[in-house]
């Protein structure tokens, strides 16, 4: 806009805007934090955050969106029909204890919010935010652990299992390489592990 008002001779001369350096997100929920947040965690942000370890779907904008219609029982997948990207629009892995997960909640219904809520204007779980801060301070975890590190954790695991970057991006959602390698919280144990093996 501040180029167009320049050009269009509104101002003299466009500020030079200098943006804050972006950091990224360091922590992770893997398979450790995970199995000490449960125990702590109530429904729904119990079978959220299960969902968002074993799919990497984004919370906000695809889990608590989700449908029974673009569930596909037989093949174990669901399709997030709408996404933060026209790229986000996919099909996401369905892992044994999610689709446990799913079943406690089916009630043979063909349409409709898998997490409905009856106070929220869009009829969907919107927050669980509190619930993931209480269950996150009985854990005695960091205050800087945000429930997004589950999508972090998924793509790191994902990755790491693989070997196949093209395939993690596109089952996250991503329309860059780079945007997913942000993604990669690689552990220093594994390069001390090969640097290990290097006596001569």
């Amino acid at each position: 806009m501040l180029g167009k008002a320049e050009e269009w001779t509104i101002i003299k001369a466009s500020p030079k805007i200098k943006l804050m350096q972006e950091h990224a997100r360091e922590r992770v929920i893997d398979a450790e934090i995970e199995a000490k947040l449960l125990p702590f965690c109530k429904q729904p942000l119990r079978d959220v955050l299960m969902i968002m370890r074993d799919s990497g779907m984004r919370n906000e904008k695809e889990v608590f969106r989700m449908r029974w219609e673009h569930l596909d029982w037989g093949n174990k997948r669901y399709f997030v029909y709408e996404s933060k990207s026209p790229k986000g629009r996919r099909f996401v892995p369905i892992s044994p204890r999610v689709r446990q997960a799913l079943l406690a909640r089916y009630s043979e219904q063909k349409e409709g919010w898998i997490f409905p809520s009856k106070r929220a204007g869009g009829g969907h779980l919107t927050t669980v935010s509190k619930q993931f801060e209480k269950a996150r301070k009985e854990a005695g975890l960091p205050n800087d652990l945000v429930l997004y590190c589950a999508r972090h954790g998924f793509g790191t695991e994902m990755y790491r299992a693989t070997k196949n970057l093209f395939a993690v991006m596109n089952v996250m959602g991503h329309t860059t390489v780079s945007t997913t390698m942000k993604y990669q919280h690689q552990n220093i144990d594994e390069v001390a592990a090969v640097a290990s093996h290097r006596v001569r």
